[in-house]
């Protein structure tokens, strides 16, 4: 048993490797990565904040922890598009010839995923401190807060991987992922307080994971507006909750789909 453990970790280090070392060698992965993230701080910060008035807070503070979520999740679609375009490809036909664990290539793929959203947080962490956001809260609640982005990212990444193995191209990918994370993102609290939304999209935008994502890195990092008032559903009572929920939803759900699935294809 010991062995076998050893065998899978390793197997998982050497696709994530190789996840890693495509990054390096396709530079516009890494300017994609670094420079939207500060297009999206420096967007919504300087042509928004003029406009949108947060009582009790700066827009800065309130946006981003909006932008943190929606760039994670984003993001997360790279396992997705990144599977599909293996597929296509022919690269799981060379995994299949391989004496690794099914699971090693998608514990690679979404380590991949892991590492580019981790960059992506840096890189808007150092642009949001540049612009006047502050982490309000201690030391650990602010670590705790990228730590729950990143942990809701990775746990998507599956979810997406799972799409990238069931479509038959990554254009396909793309389009989906559009399609339905973009209104999730801007249908929730991540740029707008919920309660300004009309009654149908601010029910919406209540129940919606990202929303709870949202308000749960700003609660840890400090920056809600004093007096804000809080839903009376339970998500939004319980952001941390509801959002670590989702987290472990979505490992127990996808993971197993996810290695299933890739077996079927191998088996082919």
């Amino acid at each position: 048993m010991p062995s076998s453990i050893g065998t899978w970790f390793n197997d998982g280090w050497i696709t994530t490797r190789r996840n890693l070392i495509k990054v390096k060698r396709v530079p516009d992965i890494l300017v994609f990565t670094t420079l939207q993230p500060i297009m999206f701080v420096l967007l919504f910060t300087y042509v928004y904040e003029g406009v949108i008035n947060i009582p009790g807070i700066s827009y800065t503070e309130f946006i981003m922890a909006g932008i943190f979520a929606q760039t994670v999740v984003f993001g997360s679609t790279w396992s997705g598009s990144a599977m599909a375009q293996d597929l296509k490809d022919g690269i799981i036909d060379r995994f299949r010839t391989l004496p690794m664990s099914p699971s090693a290539v998608l514990v690679g793929r979404t380590n991949g995923d892991l590492f580019i959203n981790g960059l992506s947080m840096a890189v808007m962490m150092l642009t949001g401190l540049i612009v006047g956001w502050r982490i309000n809260s201690s030391f650990w609640e602010g670590v705790a807060g990228v730590a729950l982005l990143l942990l809701f990212a990775y746990s998507f990444s599956w979810v997406m991987a799972f799409v990238g193995m069931s479509v038959r191209s990554p254009e396909v990918v793309n389009n989906v992922s559009f399609l339905i994370l973009f209104p999730l993102t801007f249908i929730s609290n991540a740029f707008v307080p919920a309660e300004t939304l009309p009654p149908v999209l601010q029910t919406i935008a209540q129940y919606n994971p990202v929303s709870a994502l949202v308000q749960s890195a700003r609660e840890l990092f400090g920056n809600v507006p004093p007096g804000t008032p809080v839903g009376d559903a339970w998500t939004q009572q319980n952001p941390i909750a509801t959002t670590l929920i989702g987290v472990f939803v979505m490992l127990v759900v996808f993971v197993p789909l996810c290695i299933r699935k890739f077996v079927s294809i191998s088996s082919r």
